[in-house]
Formats: C-alpha cells, structure tokens, sequence
C-alpha cells in the first residue's frame, strides 16, 4: 500500500509536535509539509529534542498551493484557521482538524462559544464530529473530520453509554475535571503568570468554558431527556494528563454493577477504552504517554449515586491520539497503527 502524504499546520505546539511523534510511526503515512508561522525555516526538533535526527522537513508557511501534493492534512492551529483552510480544500484531500473550528454543528452556537463568526458555514455540513469509539460510521464519506476536545473525550466515553441505554438520570451531573497545563497551549505561561503554574491547582472557565457547547451537544444525540449538568475544569501542577471525576444519580432499580456491565460490553472491541475493576482509584500516571482512556465506577456512601472516574493523556487519546484514530478508520488502516 503506498503512503499517504500529510501536512500537518500548527506542527510546534504541544498537540502538532505529539502529532508528529505519532505519525512518524505511521507505516503508511509520509509527513511531506511541517507548517507554521513565527517558526518558519526552523526545525522541528527546535521544539523537542526527541526529534533529532528524524528525517522531517522543515517548517515551511502554509501555502494553498502545498495541498495539490498533500492527501491529509492536519490542522492543530488556533481556533479559526482551520476554517480558512478548509476553503482551498481539492478533492483528494482529507483535513482532520484538532481545534474547535468543526465540532459545534450550528454556526450561531460557534458565535456564542467562540466569540468569532464562523469563516466557512457552507462546510460545516460537510464536516462531521467523530468520536473514534462513538459515531464513526460514513467516515470513508467525509473530507473534513473534527476531533473532540480532550475535556470532553474523557467524560463522553464513560457516559454516552449510559445515556443511550437510559442507566443514569440526565439531571444533577456534575463533571469536575482536573488537566495538566499542556491543554492550554505553549502560551500557558505567559497566561497563567500570576498563578505560580507548577505549585498551585486552579479553577478556570466556570460556567463559560467552551467545552460546555461539545459535551451537551453530544449527550443530546443519545437521550430524549432534557440535559442538566455543571463542568468545571481545573489547572494542575503537571505536564499533562486529564482525571475527570463524573457524579451521577443512577435510574431506578440500577445498581453499580449493571453501569459496570455495560461500559464493558459496549467498549468490549475497542482496543484503547478499557473498564477497571469496580471502585478502582485511578490516576492519570496510569496512561501518561498512551491512546488509553482507563474508566473506573465507583460507590458512594449513597445507594443510588456513583462516581465515574476517567483518566486520559490530554496530548495523546484527547488529542492527536485521537486524530490517529480517526485517520486509520477513514482509510482503513490497522486500528494500531501509529501506536
């Protein structure tokens, strides 16, 4: 099978450089273009000395002129530009964006959220959100696909579930999520000054964050119920990981034990979700470094709430991980392949 060759635009960040770590594994896949601005004529391994002595090009201006020798093109850019982009799409290419340009399905909800108008409304509809475990079903049909947030990758695998099979009652959730400082950006630490980065535990977008819009947009699909929950995301004093802390109220007459039985059946074939053992502790060291969301449902001192823990890498399987994942559907590769 002959390799695939990808740009990959925003290549020096936290999320493109892990991209590239990845897809230099990828046994069919050839990175032809690294993109980028204030790096241009750089190298790559300027950003991470993992990738000295890597046969990677340098990091190049992104021209529209590049995608006639391209097929996939990755897109890890700030919000809005992989929006531009998708404009000068051909037909043979495929655009797997890891921002938010893609993920909310109306251009008025991008508005609200994003505080920008939407730049290509007429392809949203030609774009679609994919969830590697959840909803990739018609992917070989799509050229733009758009990858979840890492936020809400790890509270969507444990729950749509039991959202779909009505196991948890779609009021009074409370998802309370905890992130190394990766997830926000190679500008952390010029935002988060005053904040004494690697000593302290921050609360952060309370009520506002963006990843509200995803999450609820989602669940909706798997539940006619009306949706009630609060998120509240926090900033570590770590690298990166993700442990989310889900609390729910079970149904009638379900018990912690059928929440356990169907997480396992219903993520039985995928490879990179696993369900522990009930009532296990879990921490993000327990998948640093790899594309596994470890998901763990635990007792509370009330018989008819749980605790759902979910631990992921934000870089990897809330990432570009993820984005791997969605490449080896889309052109059926083997499932592992960049792993």
């Amino acid at each position: 099978m002959p390799k695939l060759n990808a740009l990959v635009a925003g290549s020096t960040g936290y999320i493109g450089v892990q991209l590239i770590k990845l897809l230099i594994k990828h046994k069919y896949i050839n990175i032809k273009f690294l993109c980028g601005n204030s790096s241009v004529g750089k190298k790559i391994s300027d950003y991470d000395k993992a990738l000295t002595n890597k046969k990677l090009p340098k990091i190049i201006k992104f021209n529209k002129k590049l995608l006639n020798d391209v097929d996939v093109v990755f897109t890890a850019l700030p919000n809005g530009e992989a929006q531009i982009i998708s404009k000068f799409l051909n037909k043979k290419n495929t655009l797997i964006d890891l921002a938010a340009d893609f993920r909310l399905e109306k251009a008025s909800d991008y508005l609200k959220w994003y505080k920008q108008k939407h730049k290509a409304q007429n392809l949203i509809k030609r774009s679609s959100y994919i969830l590697p475990e959840i909803n990739k079903k018609n992917l070989n049909k799509l050229q733009i696909i758009s990858c979840p947030g890492c936020y809400p990758t790890s509270i969507l695998l444990p729950l749509v579930p039991l959202f779909e099979n009505n196991l948890v009652k779609t009021n009074n959730i409370i998802m309370d999520s905890k992130s190394g400082y990766s997830g926000a950006g190679r500008g952390v630490h010029k935002k988060y000054k005053n904040k004494n980065l690697y000593e302290s535990l921050s609360a952060y977008g309370v009520r506002v964050h963006r990843h509200n819009s995803e999450i609820e947009q989602m669940l909706k699909k798997f539940t006619n119920k009306k949706i009630d929950f609060n998120f509240t995301p926090h900033l570590t004093p770590m690298f990166r990981g993700i442990l989310s802390a889900i609390y729910v109220d079970l149904e009638k007459g379900v018990t912690q034990s059928n929440i356990v039985k169907k997480l396992k059946s219903f993520y039985n074939k995928h490879y990179f979700v696993k369900i522990l053992k009930p009532n296990t502790l879990l921490s993000t060291n327990d998948v640093i470094n790899t594309n596994n969301c470890y998901i763990s449902v635990c007792k509370t001192k009330y018989k008819n709430k749980i605790i759902i823990f979910s631990v992921i890498d934000n870089l990897i399987k809330g990432g570009a991980g993820q984005a791997i994942q969605n490449l080896n559907s889309k052109f059926n590769f083997p499932m592992k392949a960049g792993f």
